[in-house]
């Protein structure tokens, strides 16, 4: 079936948020008295939970601690919101391109992310213009759904905005998580693998890259089984993952 929609995840795929969200989180329980420190092993993973409210409740189990998570997630947004808005993060290479060239191609866009709707809003603003929220067709995030990622509900809701089926979409994930939720509705996945995920397991996407702009090489993709070893355009890439469902072996 012909390739409708891109579906773009956010943290890690549209920008590599999640060393500004780690501060954010270390500042917050500064403010508050609290001893965490989350370092970038530690931080590694509690990625493992999705939503920064459901990390929060996680470790304070973890550590065997009772906090507001709701008060300390609402500040600890505040605080990366406002990093966002002094231009600390810009999009991840080729994104605005795909963009661009979906556009171009008549294809929709959508977002399907378990962080918050200010988070897309302040990231969406920063780096590509106040009116780009209207760029996007569907955009549902962890405030729209009763569980996150790996559970597809999110994803659910993005194809029923967009009146489409899963086949008729490509994914751009960076997680082992959200790779999972969107194959469980049917949508080829491609992976751009970030600062905090590379090291996960990514059987059953469709393609998987360094980014959007350079793709992985052949030494250091040997664990997974999806390579290119060719620069990468943005019209190959729809090319590429235009076709059937299922690991797609490209370069030597």
């Amino acid at each position: 079936m012909a390739l409708r929609a891109l579906v773009f995840d956010v943290d890690g795929t549209l920008a590599e948020t999640e060393e500004l969200h780690r501060q954010s989180f270390n500042q917050t329980f500064a403010e508050h008295g609290l001893n965490w420190v989350w370092d970038h092993s530690l931080y590694t993973e509690l990625l493992g939970t999705t939503g920064g409210r459901e990390r929060i409740v996680s470790y304070a189990q973890m550590v065997g601690q009772n906090v507001d998570a709701d008060l300390l997630h609402a500040r600890k947004t505040e605080i990366y919101n406002l990093k966002i808005k002094q231009g600390l993060i810009s999009l991840r290479p080729g994104v605005v391109e795909l963009i661009e060239h979906a556009t171009q191609e008549g294809l929709m866009l959508a977002i399907g992310t378990t962080t918050s709707k200010a988070n897309v809003v302040s990231l969406l603003h920063e780096t590509l213009g106040p009116r780009s929220l209207g760029l996007f067709s569907s955009i549902r995030t962890g405030e729209d759904v009763r569980a996150k990622k790996p559970d597809p509900e999110v994803y659910r809701l993005v194809l029923s905005d967009l009146g489409l089926e899963g086949c008729e979409c490509l994914c751009i994930e960076d997680s082992r998580n959200g790779l999972m939720a969107a194959r469980a509705v049917g949508m080829r996945t491609v992976i751009t693998a970030s600062l905090f995920t590379s090291h996960e397991d990514f059987s059953g996407a469709d393609l998987i890259l360094r980014n959007l702009a350079t793709p992985w090489s052949s030494a250091e993709f040997n664990p997974y089984t999806s390579m290119m070893n060719q620069p990468l355009e943005v019209s190959r890439l729809l090319r590429l993952a235009g076709g059937r469902s299922g690991i797609r072996r490209t370069g030597g």
